[in-house]
């Protein structure tokens, strides 16, 4: 809902003239009882982890490490040559994990 700002503010009295009756009709007026979506069609909609997929089929290629790259010895995430920190008898370490 838009808030004019401009608009002049109620005052104190005028907030303390509203009477409770009043304020109670206003707030039963925009509260409805009714949901507006079916529960089990919304429910339809969701994936939830741990769901079967095993008649679904993954094409993924699979590169090699490139020449330009290394596997962090801690991590052993496949790293470009900038991230390399320090190498320790033959292992690469990057510079997350060193550092």
């Amino acid at each position: 809902m838009a808030t004019d700002y401009d608009a002049p503010r109620k005052q104190d009295e005028d907030l303390k003239e509203d009477s409770i009756e009043e304020l109670q009709s206003r707030r039963t007026d925009h509260q409805s009882g009714s949901v507006d979506e079916d529960e089990a069609t919304a429910a339809e909609s969701f994936e939830l982890p741990g769901a079967d997929l095993s008649n679904e089929e993954l094409s993924v290629v699979v590169l090699p490490a490139q020449d330009d790259e290394f596997t962090c010895g801690s991590c052993f995430l496949v790293r470009h040559r900038s991230q390399l920190a320090e190498e320790r008898n033959g292992v690469m370490f990057c510079h997350e994990c060193v550092g």
